[in-house]
């Protein structure tokens, strides 16, 4: 029979991604850094109907942050990510999903993570914007073309 020790409260060893990259600090440089290279994108901007960026950027910090084991933050306020059905109203054709990891790319690597975090953190990445493709042309029956502005479903 084995006995279990209590946790050692001065072991400061990072237990989640999030910890291990440094928090809330890095998330924030992460999606700064993402929606500078947005924000001088045209056809990608166009896409978040929104005049200011603010809210977008939030939003993905939480997320982010929750994803990897950081504060809950984003299922207290949204609820569930539901991330296909968050970005159904917009036509996330190929080129936006590319556009959007190149400037996801360039924010990954200002945080000059160690390897292995990098390459977690971008399978990840990579993978949710394959996933969030809708659509194959600039429109369809039941979104925008890209440039249009719309008010998302809630």
């Amino acid at each position: 029979m084995s006995s279990q020790l209590p946790p050692d409260p001065t072991d400061h060893t990072p237990q989640t991604f999030y910890e291990l990259v440094g928090g809330a600090e890095t998330f924030a440089r992460l999606v700064k850094t993402f929606y500078q290279g947005v924000a001088g994108d045209a056809p990608l901007r166009a896409l978040y109907p929104e005049e200011d960026l603010g809210p977008a950027e939030d939003r993905l910090r939480m997320f982010l942050e929750q994803y990897w084991g950081g504060p809950t933050t984003y299922s207290e306020r949204r609820g569930h990510p539901r991330l296909r059905m968050r970005h159904a109203p917009y036509a996330v054709t190929p080129d936006m999903r590319d556009r959007w990891l190149r400037h996801m790319r360039d924010a990954v690597d200002e945080l000059d993570l160690p390897l292995e975090q990098d390459r977690m953190l971008w399978d990840y990445l990579t993978r949710a914007a394959h996933a969030m493709v809708n659509a194959f042309d600039e429109s369809g029956p039941d979104r925008p073309a890209p440039g249009l502005s719309i008010t998302p479903r809630p």
